[in-house]
């Protein structure tokens, strides 16, 4: 624990570290908390791609927590950074909530469900099976297809629900296209995570819930890792994993004691 308490920065995932659904997990206040005061560089760095960082600081903010809009960054800013610097001005059909959209509008990507560049897959209420149907369709006419995260399942108040990877599995079954997922655990999150956070791999962690996303990108990266008990992952389901994170902690407000 002080190995981890002398790093200078780290980066955070929120679902199942921060909150469950809109209640802050415990110990989350005193983690935060203590960040500011021992002034460490802190990145909320999620592979939810609903909601914007405006809105993510908005949320902590009605549970009673003040974070910059800074502090974040989603697997759709990821989405939307990768396919501009692959396909600038490119076009996509995209299944997925208003985070998702408006990040591809700020890079200056349309919205196309004729004959679009790339079909994009996030979480979101706008999945559907007519809207399966038609990026089925598109991807069997050429477009690329690109997943948000590789997530299969995320953490909800009564249990667990689909994630990005789940939602896929129709359209690559299908079409028989392997989308290429852009967040956790792709190096191209994480370095970019790294660059926003401003410190080197060697002075940063990674604290998540999910062995498959959070703890294999921190090994991969170079970072401490941290994992906590609080969302997905549990005593358990860590053994059917080849690697290991350095700690295992019940919740982030173990760090501030």
């Amino acid at each position: 624990m002080e190995e981890l308490k002398k790093k200078k920065g780290f980066i955070i995932d929120m679902d199942g570290v921060i909150y469950h659904g809109n209640k802050l997990l415990p110990g989350v206040t005193d983690f935060v908390d203590w960040l500011y005061k021992e002034n460490k560089d802190f990145l909320f760095l999620t592979n939810a791609s609903n909601l914007s960082q405006k809105e993510l600081a908005m949320k902590l903010a009605r549970m009673g927590m003040e974070v910059d809009p800074g502090h974040f960054y989603t697997s759709a800013l990821a989405t939307a950074k990768f396919l501009d610097s692959q396909a600038p001005n490119c076009s996509a059909y995209v299944i997925g909530d208003a985070g998702l959209t408006n990040a591809l509008y700020d890079v200056g990507i349309t919205i196309n469900p004729i004959d679009p560049d790339y079909v994009v897959i996030g979480e979101g209420t706008a999945y559907n099976y007519e809207s399966i149907l038609l990026a089925t369709r598109l991807v069997e006419k050429g477009a690329k297809l690109i997943g948000t995260n590789s997530d299969l399942t995320g953490p909800a108040p009564d249990g667990f629900i689909p994630a990005c990877r789940t939602l896929m599995a129709p359209i690559e079954m299908t079409t028989g296209k392997t989308a290429y997922y852009i967040g956790k655990p792709n190096p191209l999150m994480m370095r970019t995570g790294l660059k926003l956070l401003g410190v080197h791999s060697d002075e940063a962690a990674i604290i998540g819930d999910r062995m498959d996303t959070d703890i294999v990108a921190g090994i991969e990266s170079g970072l401490d890792t941290v994992l906590v008990l609080s969302g997905v992952s549990t005593m358990e389901t860590i053994k059917q994993f080849p690697y290991r994170p350095r700690l295992i902690l019940n919740g982030v407000g173990d760090i501030a004691k």
